[in-house]
């Protein structure tokens, strides 16, 4: 025999023959209440009844703009990495460029290839969308779309931000998995760049490092 509570688990977790019951039928949304905003987010509370349980509670969600990151090939099959210095875990990362899509860009893409070429001075005519994640679906509502440009080339100085501090540094791909591997790149949404990047290789059963 399994308890009550185990029954009610496994109920939620039934399929049925052909038709998949979703999760979210058990959240009733009751309200939405922005407490707080900054330069870069808002604090929202959210109101929620879990109807197996019973209880009515309060959730936070942190309300991003979209994000962007790219990864830079140039026709060497050298990528254009960043060296930074992030307040958040107070050290040094190593990244790919990215940043936020701001009101004044007219696509992702467009908001990618801007922050290309404002950290590094690299530019490309050749980008495109290798994926999309939830940088942190449990509190935030934000995406953050990925990108590939080959061939890139330098075209102009950096152009950064007042506060912006940036060494571009040209590795290689092998390189770079090395890093990771080795824990040396830790910024989740750089590593799942990379992951996309891998799909895409495979997906396409060519390099994005070469034209052939």
């Amino acid at each position: 025999m399994i308890d009550n509570d185990k029954h009610e688990v496994l109920k939620r977790q039934t399929i049925f023959k052909g038709e998949e019951i979703t999760v979210k039928r058990y959240w009733k949304h009751l309200e939405s209440q922005r407490v707080w905003k900054t330069r870069i987010l808002t604090l929202r509370q959210d109101k929620y009844h879990f109807l197996p349980n019973d209880i009515i509670r309060d959730f936070t969600v942190l309300e991003f703009n979209d994000w962007v990151n790219i990864i830079p090939v140039t026709a060497d099959g050298d990528v254009v990495m960043i060296r930074q210095y992030r307040i958040g875990m107070q050290k040094e990362t190593i990244e790919i460029p990215g940043g936020v899509v701001s009101r004044h860009d007219m696509s992702p893409k467009h908001a990618a290839v801007r922050e290309m070429q404002e950290e590094t001075g690299y530019f490309s005519e050749d980008v495109i969308h290798i994926g999309t994640v939830h940088p942190n679906p449990a509190i935030q509502n934000n995406k953050c779309y990925t990108y590939l440009a080959r061939d890139a080339y330098p075209k102009s100085a950096q152009m950064l931000d007042p506060t912006e501090a940036i060494k571009i540094e040209l590795l290689k791909k092998e390189a770079i998995f090395k890093m990771i591997k080795n824990a040396e790149i830790t910024h989740g949404l750089v590593i799942s760049a990379f992951a996309y990047l891998m799909l895409y290789e495979n997906s396409s059963q060519r390099s994005a490092f070469s034209k052939e």
